[in-house]
């Protein structure tokens, strides 16, 4: 067992309660920001004569050489050490000698595994941004293509209005557009150093905690040495924002697995992205749509077991806080992944558009409109909803649509309908007259679309 904190014991640790505490299965995933933090470290310690610039190029030149054989392979990231921080510090002492051993001065684990996660998080945040990026580019496509597909538009799941896919999935736009604002926000945030802050205290050393900080892309030191090192806030924000993902992308998934069952068929999802049943050869299962929206649970665990961790601790540090890595490394890993495969999967689907305008006319979505027909005709909207509604019951006892009626239907119903009925109720003049911003009408479609085109051109930046 390798430690570096042993002169006060004397006895070894049980090996139980010293597996029980290690973290280096884990935490070896932040190997590289732990030696990005530590060259800036000893930078700042040379800047400030704590250390010679002799010393200052051995240890750098060690940390470099020990990042380049890791990520080449060359050296295995051992678990007989504590954590990821005692592996990098006795690997270098190993290999550079007495200089290794005053990477240390003027800092503490507590800060350092609190920069390392900083770090971490920052970059995670960084790339989870650009598969939103992704993902938003691909929903513009599809919208930009079907502003004239016409489908059903839901509400209690029931058949309410015709919309159009274009409307339908502007919605989803607006949700990740949200999501991407959120990382953005969580990034500013949390984009404070605390290095430096030492165990709880901050150190005597002479440290430019601004340099420090300017070194490694924050926009200076945290403010307060016991926040510094037990701040785990920006870890629970990232993993609100990143649920708020899943919940998005699960309900997606629900709406791709009822449009893709034999009951809707207003989707197919490409071969690449389903699978078949061992036993029914007719199947085609939509089973990423299914994976995303189960993996939806398993973030929001992760978020309520960091808050209820979170909860009971009191200032500063406590070994409870390491509990943030395993749920969080996962909780990221998962939401990557299943946000790379939506994409996927939404780029690669074929859209129905006939069994969806179809649907949308059986479903007498243009009810409310034939409504309106009788109220700009002088009929009170009371008395018109009434009349719809026995227009509606003799359809289904008919087995019809609204506009399979003949005039002299409508007209034993109410005489004021006349010819241009069938007009006022066609599905391309139910949606296209909705011309208000964020209606599903083409002429708003554009401007929105337009809006959303300069949106992620500005996002690109």
């Amino acid at each position: 067992m390798a430690q570096l904190w042993g002169g006060r014991f004397t006895k070894e640790t049980d090996q139980l309660v010293y597996n029980f505490n290690a973290s280096i299965s884990f935490d070896k995933k932040l190997y590289a920001q732990d030696i990005k933090g530590s060259i800036a470290h000893v930078m700042m310690l040379a800047k400030q004569q704590i250390l010679t610039e002799i010393e200052k190029e051995k240890i750098i030149g060690g940390l470099e050489g020990i990042l380049d054989d890791v990520e080449k392979g060359k050296l295995e990231i051992s678990e007989k050490y504590e954590d990821i921080h005692s592996f990098v510090e006795a690997t270098l002492i190993d290999r550079i000698g007495d200089p290794g051993k005053k990477l240390h001065t003027g800092r503490s684990r507590n800060d350092q595994v609190a920069l390392d996660m900083k770090l971490y998080t920052r970059d995670e945040i960084t790339q989870i941004d650009a598969l939103l990026k992704e993902l938003l580019h691909s929903i513009l496509v599809i919208m930009d293509e079907h502003t004239e597909t016409i489908m059903p538009g839901f509400t209690h799941l029931q058949k309410a209005q015709p919309i159009t896919l274009a409307h339908h999935l502007g919605a989803y736009f607006e949700m990740f557009k949200r999501d991407h604002e959120r990382m953005t926000d969580i990034y500013k945030r949390m984009n404070t150093c605390p290095l430096g802050s030492g165990a709880l205290a901050g150190t005597t050393y002479p440290l430019d905690r601004e340099y420090t900080a300017k070194l490694l892309g924050f926009d200076g030191p945290t403010l307060n040495s016991m926040d510094g090192v037990s701040d785990r806030d920006y870890l629970i924000e990232l993993l609100s924002a990143l649920s708020m993902i899943m919940m998005h992308l699960s309900r997606f998934c629900e709406e791709i697995i009822i449009w893709n069952s034999n009951e809707y068929r207003f989707v197919e999802i490409d071969d690449s992205y389903s699978t078949g049943s061992s036993i029914m050869p007719q199947k085609k299962n939509p089973d990423i749509a299914e994976l995303v929206r189960g993996k939806t649970g398993r973030v929001y665990g992760a978020l309520h077991s960091l808050l209820t961790t979170m909860k009971g601790i009191p200032l500063a540090y406590n070994k409870d806080m390491q509990e943030d890595k395993e749920i969080a490394f996962d909780a990221i890993d998962n939401v990557k992944g299943c946000i790379a495969l939506f994409t996927g999967m939404i780029s690669t689907m074929q859209f129905r558009t006939a069994n969806m305008e179809a649907s949308a006319k059986n479903g007498f979505t243009n009810a409310t409109d034939a409504a309106d027909y009788l109220v700009n005709h002088g009929v009170a909207f009371r008395d018109a909803h009434g009349i719809v509604g026995q227009l509606v019951l003799y359809c289904i006892e008919k087995n019809i649509a609204l506009d399979d009626m003949t005039l002299e239907e409508f007209k034993k119903i109410s005489p004021v309908f006349e010819e241009d009925i069938y007009d006022a109720i066609s599905m391309e003049t139910c949606v296209n007259k909705r011309v208000t911003i964020g209606a599903p009408g083409k002429s708003a479609m554009r401007e929105v679309i337009k809006i959303y085109k300069q949106y992620l051109r500005e996002y690109d930046r």
